[in-house]
């Protein structure tokens, strides 16, 4: 039964090449992901490893500029802990933003890996942690050091003047030197800018003081014991630990964030496998019923039911085996490509080895012939109760009315079943995710099982249509799609498990991205926003400058606190109060925001009403400084999502704290929104690289934009599912021109030319297409609306929105994809001998 099963393999060979694709694709995207995240994962943890080769005890503290109370390392420490015994060296550092401008002025990186940090050399002039290629670190105030990729970006070189911004003005510096580093940062694509320690120092955090400290220990000096003779010098809330303990805890980091990145992928990977098994399972049993004569007369020579399906499974094991095996290698090449693709779109990955585990590769062979002898097991099952005499006269076995009232019977089931979970997790808001998730399985389940029942109904309303426009050929090929119903199902299944998917996420993600526009336009009057590249708080003088500006009719901070009011910490914002109406729609319940003073806040509806607090009440409220004084509520608002729950007067915080807290500044100009106003704004900034000045239209894109982009990754991320389910629709057509030979010969022969079989082929595919589509559109637009009921109560003004407009593209994409996987069994039809085809059997 092996022999039996190779030849006949080798026999069909070209009947199974789509599944062996299907497979293979599958494979190829399990095997890429795992080989692409071992290597990712090895090269961060040997690069996390290296950085800290020489470090053998690291003392971290909390300490910030903006925080005096939390203490840092002191010089005077630092020393202490230079003259231990057993010390090598130990130096100090301290970091924070800084960002570079290119030569157009233009920040180089994207702000959140723009690093400052300090030089501190030993003895000799040099720092450990860098290795310059070029010049020298800097040894004056007026000196900086860059990175080499920032300084390749920037074109710089040693001598030249470089524009820096940190969280105040921008300074020009003169480049002392280019270096090399471990940093992990840096080798992530971010730069890094070193400045003379005391320039740091006064810059990020205090003179004389240290944020962190890296200890080397003198040779046979164990880390642990100078970890216990370092202890006691350290200030409160300061941490250290040896040099192993941070590289173990951040090889787990990188590991974990690997693990996230695995299973998202692996999640893709595996619908496209699930929808491989459609058309796994359609080739298997059309070939089942292509060779009945041949499996009957293994049964009447002897052969019993176990090895007929034995044997049709073995020749699933073989293709699986194939397919596996080139998948696997098809997986290397994607694994070596998406390393390539993300270097080019500017993830820089640290040079290492292609990993290529036991795991990947047992993955790889395990899952390809599993699922291809899972697919297989239903048409093995089915051959092997084909009765010999029966089949000897070619009466194909035809499911029983007790077969098909129970398939339907199961498949209504767990569609009501699914349907009716779905609509309650629904119901449940937030909680109720994971519901519509074991709902969604359910129903997605019994539509499958249901769709041979639909295909009747559903392609009989087009069946005019179809006539009206293309005759016989229409007339025909509609009559063609639901002749083997179970058939044109599985086929259709495929294209509806992705479109569900699809349309499900777009849905959400059109209806959430309209809901975050209205939330901008409803809400904001300002023509511009500036901000920190970064996402820090922006220096004082940014406020200032354009309090100044010409042109400017409204400006106003938001400046974040965290007051104590009525007992209870809330986040405020420091607005300016004859402006904050100008640059927001706030609506006001009762009171008026303009009229803010020394001794008044405002507060949102929400606040307001869950406290209790009435327009002219007076409420208790502690500053973040530990001074206490009473206010009175002068005015309630209704929630505003780009405001905090209370409102005071910027020069009222400011009273309470020496380093304000400034997210934002919004701006309303003489004419809105121009070109020469946005470059007043830039202008009056100082042209800092590193202060981003955002139009209305932008900030809508912030988060319209992240939207799009995820929506985007989503959909290339299901386009292996949908790849797989265009070969099952070649696959499912060519199998069906083979099966009606005979048919399309006589066809052939009263009269139906060539260009017309081609038609129909054509329009039956379409059909098949069309069909699962519209399907997979229903159940993907139900399940949108059932996930964004759990979203209604965290989105202001939700509300369903069905993307017309992209539904009719996935239709019209569907219906080309019917007629571009048409293209090859339509000229094999067309191409047939009419009188070889009569005479085929």
């Amino acid at each position: 039964m092996f022999r039996t099963a190779l030849r006949n393999v080798l026999a069909h060979k070209a009947r199974l090449l789509m599944t062996v694709l299907a497979v293979m694709l599958g494979v190829a995207f399990v095997s890429g992901t795992l080989i692409f995240t071992d290597t990712l994962g090895n090269a961060f943890r040997n690069q996390s490893a290296k950085s800290y080769d020489d470090v053998a005890v690291a003392i971290t503290t909390p300490a910030e500029q903006t925080d005096e109370k939390t203490p840092a390392i002191t010089a005077a420490t630092l020393k202490k802990i230079q003259g231990l015994n057993g010390v090598d060296t130990a130096t100090g550092r301290v970091s924070g933003f800084a960002g570079v401008a290119d030569p157009d002025g233009k920040l180089i990186g994207n702000g959140w890996t723009n690093t400052g940090a300090n030089f501190f050399p030993d003895k000799n002039g040099k720092d450990s942690a860098y290795t310059f290629v070029e010049g020298k670190g800097p040894d004056a105030a007026d000196r900086i050091a860059l990175d080499e990729e920032t300084a390749k970006k920037g074109e710089y070189h040693v001598g030249d003047q470089v524009r820096v911004a940190t969280n105040g003005p921008v300074k020009e510096y003169t480049l002392s030197g280019v270096f090399t580093t471990e940093d992990g940062a840096v080798n992530a694509g971010g730069s890094l800018v070193l400045f003379e320690t005391p320039v740091a120092q006064k810059l990020y955090l205090r003179p004389g003081e240290f944020m962190n400290v890296d200890i080397s220990a003198a040779s046979g000096v164990s880390a642990d014991k100078l970890l216990a003779d370092v202890k006691p010098l350290l200030p409160k809330d300061a941490d250290a630990r040896t040099g192993k303990d941070l590289a173990d805890e951040q090889a787990k980091n990188i590991e974990d964030g690997m693990s996230s990145l695995n299973s998202m992928l692996l999640a893709f990977a595996a619908i496209a496998l699930f929808v491989g098994i459609f058309l796994i399972a359609n080739t298997f049993t059309m070939l089942v019923a292509q060779r009945t004569k041949e499996l009957a007369l293994l049964r009447a020579v002897g052969a019993s039911r176990r090895q007929v399906k034995r044997s049709v499974l073995l020749e699933a094991a073989v293709v699986g085996v194939i397919a596996s095996v080139v998948g696997f290698l098809l997986g290397l090449g994607l694994a070596i490509g998406l390393r390539s693709a993300m270097s080019l779109i500017g993830g820089k990955i640290p040079d290492g080895p292609l990993i290529v585990s036991p795991t990947a590769i047992a993955a790889a062979l395990g899952v390809g012939v599993l699922i291809t002898v899972l697919a297989a097991w239903l048409p093995a099952r089915r051959a092997a109760k084909i009765p010999p005499v029966a089949a000897m006269n070619s009466v194909h076995a035809t499911a029983t009315v007790k077969s098909l009232v129970l398939r339907n019977s199961i498949g209504g089931a767990l569609t009501a079943l699914g349907s009716a979970v779905i609509v309650a997790g629904a119901a449940m808001g937030s909680d109720g995710r994971t519901v519509i998730a074991a709902g969604a399985f359910f129903a997605l389940i019994g539509v499958i099982v249901l769709i041979p029942l639909l295909s009747r109904p559903v392609i009989a309303l087009v069946r005019p249509l179809l006539k009206r426009l293309f005759g016989v050929s229409g007339k025909l090929a509609a009559q063609n799609a639901v002749r083997n119903p179970r058939r044109t199902g599985a086929t259709a299944s495929a294209l509806a498990i992705g479109l569900t998917l699809v349309t499900g996420i777009s849905v959400l993600g059109v209806t959430v991205g309209e809901a975050v526009d209205r939330m901008t336009t409803d809400n904001i009057k300002a023509d511009y926003m500036v901000s920190m590249a970064n996402g820090d708080s922006l220096d004082p003088s940014a406020l200032s400058a354009l309090e100044k500006a010409d042109g400017v009719e409204a400006v106003s901070p938001n400046q974040y606190a965290w007051p104590e009011v009525g007992g209870t910490p809330l986040m405020a914002s420091g607005v300016a109060p004859g402006d904050v109406s100008k640059l927001f729609a706030i609506k006001t319940v009762s009171g008026s925001v303009d009229s803010l003073g020394d001794n008044e806040f405002a507060v949102d509806q929400k606040t307001a009403k869950s406290n209790g607090w009435k327009t002219g009440d007076t409420v208790a409220v502690e500053y973040e400084d530990g001074k206490k004084e009473k206010l009175k509520v002068g005015a309630i608002y209704e929630d505003n999502e780009f405001l905090s729950p209370v409102l005071m007067s910027k020069d009222l915080l400011n009273q309470h704290s020496d380093h304000p807290y400034i997210r934002e500044i919004w701006l309303k100009m003489d004419g809105g929104e121009t070109a020469a106003n946005e470059k007043t704004v830039v202008k009056a900034l100082g042209d800092n690289p590193a202060m981003s000045v955002i139009d209305r239209q932008g900030i809508r894109d912030m988060s319209g934009g992240a939207i799009n982009t995820a929506l985007n990754i989503m959909y290339g991320l299901l386009a292996m599912a949908l790849i797989i389910a265009v070969l099952g629709v070649v696959n499912t057509l060519a199998m069906s021109v083979f099966e009606r030979q005979q048919e399309i010969g006589m066809l052939r022969a009263i009269g139906l030319d060539r260009r017309r079989v081609k038609r129909m082929i054509r329009l039956e595919a379409v059909v098949i297409s069309l069909f699962g589509a519209v399907i997979g559109v229903v159940l993907g637009t139900f399940l949108g609306w059932a996930i964004g009921q759990t979203l209604k109560s965290s989105i202001p003004d939700y509300a369903l929105i069905i993307p017309w407009g992209r539904i009719g593209i996935f239709l019209v994409l569907a219906a080309l994809v019917g007629v571009l996987a048409s293209l090859w069994p339509a000229r094999g039809a067309a191409k047939l001998n009419m009188l070889t085809a009569i005479k085929t059997e």
